[in-house]
């Protein structure tokens, strides 16, 4: 909290402490970051624990006014060894589908047959590189034309510091490992997509 940015962040954040609403901030790593001020993790209340301070001013600020206001709760990262855990992840893949807007995407593309398995072992139950590589590959599967992602256009993405030597995690209950994958689909040569897609989504479809 030494830098003019820094604090200019933390004026942010009580300004909007002003108003009557009920906040819910994301972000990684909150308390190395010191923002808020260092804290240590207490594993028998899974919640960030505040330490003391020597001083309850930085630069001017009153620091302990910020996190008091805040209650810090851990998200960690998805498991895989469970059918609960499996079928929490099963639900944020759903999440994802349900918004992706490619032209040939289909029901269970990213929840059925071995994508599940596969996607977690990409990403290790890690939100951020899941994202990432969900959003490149949808670049991908736009600029080539095939319009729908699956495990072989996924290969062809590289995600930083993700390890793919691993044993593939079990299968969800209920799902059955795919014999082949669907049919890349490309458009006309040199047809480019557009990326402006007018799609309002399922609920205007179904109005």
């Amino acid at each position: 909290m030494h830098r003019s940015d820094d604090q200019d962040v933390l004026d942010l954040i009580r300004s909007l402490m002003s108003f009557q609403v009920t906040l819910i901030l994301t972000g990684v790593n909150i308390p190395g970051l010191g923002l808020l001020r260092e804290a240590k993790w207490d594993p028998h209340t899974r919640q960030w624990k505040m330490l003391p301070l020597e001083t309850t001013r930085v630069h001017g600020l009153e620091v302990t006014q910020t996190e008091r206001r805040f209650e810090m709760v851990e998200l960690g990262t998805f498991g895989y060894s469970t059918d609960q855990e499996m079928q929490d992840f099963l639900d944020h893949l759903q999440g994802i589908e349900d918004h992706l807007r490619l032209q040939k995407a289909f029901p269970g593309m990213l929840t059925e047959g071995s994508m599940p398995g596969y996607l977690y072992r990409r990403c290790k139950g890690v939100v951020g590189i899941l994202a990432r590589l969900i959003a490149d590959g949808c670049q991908e599967a736009m600029d080539s034309g095939r319009e729908l992602l699956d495990e072989n256009l996924l290969d062809g993405i590289v995600i930083g510091r993700e390890n793919r030597d691993e044993e593939e995690p079990p299968q969800p209950r209920g799902t059955a490992k795919a014999s082949g994958r669907a049919q890349s689909g490309k458009g006309p040569a040199g047809k480019r997509r557009n990326t402006a897609f007018d799609d309002r989504g399922p609920e205007a479809a179904a109005g």
